[in-house]
């Protein structure tokens, strides 16, 4: 979740060819063996072999794609630090290798940092569809009636069976709970007694299955905004609805108390049903481009993907010229800026499956999905929906029960105390995932809470920073309850 997301414009280019497959020795575990890495030398990089189905270790393997970067003071050096950025679908590989301003010198200073490719994401064995097929997918996600349903149903069996059909056997075993045995493999490969890891986003689902499943290998968990597991499809839909909703009133509040905003002295939300009614008419395109007709959840995207690093100047800026069709005044950030992907002949990835095999979310038929509709406009008048959770959930409509790794509650006991947190304006996980995971951790968990907007928590403030680092390098808690405030233009993730 670490980018917003639309349902197919998830998928990103990827090569034509996949990772080979190899067969291992039951229960046999592997070093890494580190070389610079061709893409920044002053990283190392390697792979992990572990087995498709950890049910059958002696079965076929997969090689994973895995990247370290040194503590720079080896005489300080505390251990390592498992990092995974989220998505589901974004490469740790990459992070580790280019985000290198994204956590503080105190930590890089004492910890080899240690990112990979999950299974089924990237450099490790990609899941992976024809173009022709995704370019297939019906044109309004809007579903409005049965036979509206019934296509897009077929459309996701068809889409389905392609992507099986050509990511091959790993399709089938990409949910959390097998990346989880994988990180438990990292850890040993690595040299480490106990896990320290950083989730963000949807990396955050995987140590809190890893704190369920390995109790007492864990060191310290930092899991920055939260996934809850726990959610069927009307609590999943529901709740990402209403996270958005607040997200867009906070953009609301800001534009009538701040004369800098472009539609300062309108009624906003009136200017933007004005929008949502002409992209339902198909009369709304994005500025600069007549082509691009803008549905209307991709309109909604944009108000979404904003309040990612509450880039609220800009979406104002955006909503004036997509209504005027002028320029916009000022340049956008690229996790902003709405861009169709031009898929190219071949393959294209498909991370969703991992939701798909995380999350049972069934719809049985329109009435159902026009009841889900309902209940989502009058959780979220203005947004109608969560981009994010609407596009998982229309992802996964025709996936086969049971998944892989079914929501549940948690279950964690004996682990050091782990700590959470979460902006309480996240547009992506809202605070009340945050909230009812830590509740379900119960004594074993510790909600640190960011009083701002925006996706992800570590590098938005000095405070939040200082507390992760803390807890990550000593094992020093905030204090129950503690809260960060606001900081104005914290913006979006570092580079």
């Amino acid at each position: 979740m670490r980018r917003p997301l639309l349902f197919l414009a998830v998928v990103m280019t990827m090569a034509t060819s996949v990772f080979p497959l190899t067969r291992a020795a039951a229960g046999t575990t592997n070093d890494i063996t580190w070389t610079p890495c061709a893409e920044n030398p002053a990283a190392e990089c390697g792979t992990l072999t572990v087995p498709i189905d950890w049910r059958t270790p002696g079965g076929p393997t997969v090689d994973l794609a895995v990247a370290r970067r040194k503590a720079t003071d080896p005489a300080a050096r505390t251990g390592s630090l498992i990092v995974n950025p989220g998505g589901p679908g974004e490469s740790g590989v990459d992070f580790v290798l280019r985000r290198t301003a994204f956590f503080s010198e105190e930590l890089t200073r004492r910890f080899d940092l240690i990112g990979f490719d999950p299974r089924g994401v990237a450099r490790s064995n990609p899941v992976v569809c024809s173009a022709d097929v995704v370019q297939q997918a019906p044109a309004d996600p809007f579903m409005k009636s049965q036979a509206d349903f019934d296509l897009w149903l077929d459309y996701s069996r068809r889409l389905r069976a392609d992507c099986r059909a050509r990511t091959g056997p790993l399709f089938d075993h990409v949910d959390t709970a097998s990346v989880v045995n994988d990180v438990d493999a990292l850890r040993a490969a690595v040299g480490d007694t106990r896990l320290a890891f950083y989730g963000l986003s949807y990396g955050t689902l995987i140590g809190q299955l890893y704190a369920e499943r390995f109790p007492g290998r864990v060191r310290a968990l930092a899991l920055d905004s939260n996934v809850d597991h726990s959610l069927g499809t009307a609590a999943f839909l529901g709740t990402g609805a209403a996270t958005a909703q607040d997200s867009f009133d906070e953009f609301v509040t800001w534009c009538e108390r701040e004369s800098s905003c472009a539609l300062h002295g309108q009624d906003v939300r009136a200017f933007w049903s004005s929008l949502l009614e002409r992209a339902g008419r198909g009369q709304v395109h994005y500025p600069g481009d007549p082509s691009f007709v803008l549905t209307t959840l991709e309109l909604i995207r944009l108000p979404f993907s904003a309040a990612y690093g509450s880039y609220w100047q800009q979406l104002a800026e955006l909503m004036a010229a997509i209504d005027s069709g002028a320029t916009p005044r000022s340049a956008l950030p690229e996790t902003f800026t709405l861009r169709r992907e031009h898929l190219r002949e071949g393959l294209v990835a498909n991370p969703l499956q991992i939701v798909c095999e995380d999350f049972h979310l069934p719809i049985r038929g329109y009435p159902e999905f026009a009841a889900h509709l309902r209940r989502m406009k009058r959780l979220a008048p203005d947004m109608l929906v969560s981009p994010l959770t609407y596009s998982f959930t229309m992802a996964c409509l025709a996936e086969p029960a049971p998944v892989p790794n079914p929501q549940h509650r948690l279950r964690v006991s004996g682990t050091p105390v782990l700590l959470l947190a979460n902006s309480l304006h996240d547009p992506s996980t809202g605070y009340a995932w945050a909230s009812n995971v830590a509740r379900q951790i119960g004594r074993e968990a510790r909600l640190l809470t960011y009083e701002g907007g925006g996706h992800s928590v570590y590098y938005r403030s000095a405070c939040a920073r200082d507390a992760i680092d803390r807890y990550l390098i000593a094992g020093t808690l905030p204090t129950d309850g503690a809260r960060c405030p606001a900081v104005e233009n914290a913006g979006d993730f570092v580079s």
